[in-house]
């Protein structure tokens, strides 16, 4: 592994680590949505989802395409595609990482607090 594979993977992470963006790729890795439907479903509002997918965008994560006076975003990339389903796989609903249950053990809580937005 380089080092320019590290700062890359991190790099990527580090885009995937806000829970809004983190959101919008979900969102895109299914279907293309305009920003203005992306807010909607995210619970945002356009100027930060525009922001949000501007990032995205710059860092290759998420591609638009224009139609007619409007720009469709998505995610084409299958290897983010695979990572953020991967993801949420792993993560139950209530936010416990999923797995096998352990009767002698709670459900193991990950190992980070999220970070305000």
């Amino acid at each position: 592994m380089t080092e320019a594979q590290l700062n890359a993977a991190a790099a990527t992470f580090d885009m995937l680590s806000a829970p809004s963006r983190l959101h919008l790729v979900w969102l895109l890795a299914s279907c293309e949505y305009d920003v203005s439907t992306l807010a909607e479903l995210s619970g945002s509002n356009v100027p930060a989802a525009s922001q949000h997918l501007a990032k995205l965008r710059a860092a290759g994560i998420v591609t638009a395409r224009r139609d007619g006076r409007r720009q469709l975003y998505r995610v084409e990339d299958p290897h983010i595609l695979e990572v953020v389903e991967q993801m949420f796989s792993h993560i139950a609903p209530d936010g416990t990482l999923a797995g096998q249950s352990d009767v002698r053990r709670p459900p193991r809580q990950p190992r980070f607090e999220p970070s305000p937005v």
